[in-house]
C-alpha cells in the first residue's frame, strides 16, 4: 500500500506554492488563484493546497522532505535564512535536520 496524496490548509496558497516550488522542487500543474493548487513531486506524490480562512494544526504536525545528505540540508537552511525565514541551524537529532514554518501556516522539517 502506498500513500498517494495529503490536502494542506493554508491560509496563503500562492505563498505556500512559491515556497515549496521554490525549495523543495514540487510541480504544480493545477491552480485556481489564491484558492487552490495541484502539486506533484518527483516521485509523483499529490499534494494538494487549499485555502482556509484559519489554520490551527496541532503543534507538532508537520511535513518532511528527506534529503541525501547533510550538506543538502545546510544549503536549504543557507538558503532560506539568505531569503529571509526564521530558521535555526540543523541539529543532531533523530536525524541531521532542522524546522521552518512554511508560509500558510504550516510546518517543513528538513532532515538528513
Amino acid at each position: 500500500m502506498k500513500l498517494n496524496h495529503l490536502n494542506l490548509t493554508v491560509t496563503d496558497v500562492l505563498a505556500a506554492r512559491k515556497f515549496l516550488e521554490t525549495y523543495f522542487g514540487l510541480t504544480c500543474t493545477a491552480a485556481r488563484g489564491n484558492g487552490f493548487a495541484l502539486m506533484y513531486d518527483e516521485d509523483e506524490f499529490v499534494l494538494t493546497l487549499m485555502y482556509g480562512k484559519e489554520v490551527n494544526y496541532p503543534k507538532t504536525f508537520h511535513i518532511g522532505f528527506p534529503q541525501k545528505s547533510r550538506e543538502q540540508v545546510d544549503e536549504i537552511n543557507k538558503r532560506l535564512k539568505e531569503d529571509g525565514f526564521d530558521v535555526q541551524p540543523p541539529v543532531q537529532s533523530h536525524g541531521y535536520t532542522f524546522y521552518v514554518k512554511a508560509p500558510g501556516g504550516f510546518t517543513v522539517e528538513v532532515v538528513h
